[in-house]
């Protein structure tokens, strides 16, 4: 039977918290408690940040953003979808100004794996148990909407479980499924802890056979990214026609500043002025950018922004 349940008591976490002693003191209050061997131990990304002290001044959240990418997938005005330093695709790089202090943003670990890892050595040095750690946060899914909780951090945990060379119960070889052993855990556990109640950490009971001893050859959360070749939406489809134009016109190394305007008339402009296109390079850019800008209907208008010159 898996049980999942997440005791009360942690308490605000401050930079420097003991985190492992924290949980343990939870549990050892909890009715479902102490820990027993086999437990996956699935924490909130908020207090390991706390306890890490990634936070900082929100006076500029947007510059924060910024620090924490690497490159944008996708932007709408200061919405902002980025692949982070971290190896993870978020909206906002995960900066969050959620279940902290007013005025103060809070950034992700820097290595969650490393933070997983960590505190699994921790709570493993002062119970002598077989433990598993999961680190999570909040992330959206491209086709649906609301948000789950996914596993950003992962330490002695099977992150995954491929079924490539087995067979279905109808005799069917397997090649490409996989479960998200660690995602699932991760989202699981967030109904337990759920948003608002102050309770940040929850434990999954049953799943022993779901911790592994940690090792070099053994995947941790940051191996669930897909490669960059073998990712199919990288780019969102607006951002990637915008980088198609660009490198078109030998600018690709525009894209981000481009993608900076707020309206897509003035990104437009931009991307045409900057290039100094003319005639029916420019007129051909209006059009593309215009329909892949939600422009369709007004793309007259657009035509009319940079006027061509007559010869």
């Amino acid at each position: 039977m898996i049980t999942i349940f997440a005791p009360a008591g942690i308490g605000e976490v401050s930079a420097g918290a003991d985190l492992a002693e924290l949980i343990l003191a939870a549990m050892a209050s909890d009715d479902a408690g102490p820990l027993v061997d086999g437990d996956i131990v699935v924490v909130t990304s908020k207090i390991i940040s706390k306890a890490e002290g990634r936070t900082m001044r929100a006076d500029d959240r947007q510059a924060a953003i910024t620090a924490e990418s690497v490159g944008t997938v996708a932007r709408r005005g200061e919405s902002r979808i980025v692949h982070t330093r971290g190896g993870l695709t978020m909206a906002a790089a995960g900066v969050d100004n959620s279940n902290i202090d007013p005025g103060t943003v809070l950034l992700l670990p820097v290595d969650p794996d490393a933070s997983a890892a960590r505190l699994r050595d921790d709570l493993v040095a002062r119970t002598g148990l077989r433990l598993g750690v999961i680190i999570s946060d909040t992330s959206g899914r491209a086709w649906r909407i609301g948000q789950t909780d996914l596993a950003i951090g992962a330490a002695g945990v099977r992150v995954i479980d491929s079924y490539a060379g087995r067979t279905d119960p109808y005799g069917n070889d397997l090649k490409v499924s996989a479960a998200a052993i660690a995602d699932e855990l991760a989202a699981a556990a967030d109904l337990a802890k759920e948003k608002l109640t102050g309770r940040p950490v929850a434990v999954v009971r049953g799943l022993g056979r779901h911790v592994v001893q940690p090792g070099p050859e053994v995947p941790v959360a940051r191996d669930l990214a897909r490669a960059q070749g073998e990712d199919f939406f990288r780019l969102g489809a607006r951002e990637a026609t915008i980088l198609a134009v660009l490198t078109a016109v030998g600018q690709a190394d525009r894209y981000e500043s481009v993608l900076e305007h707020h309206d897509p008339e003035s990104m437009i402009i931009d991307v045409i002025t900057g290039a100094a296109l003319t005639g029916d390079q420019a007129d051909l850019v209006r059009r593309i950018l215009a329909v892949h800008a939600d422009l369709g209907a007004v793309i007259p208008k657009v035509d009319q922004l940079v006027p061509t010159p007559t010869p």
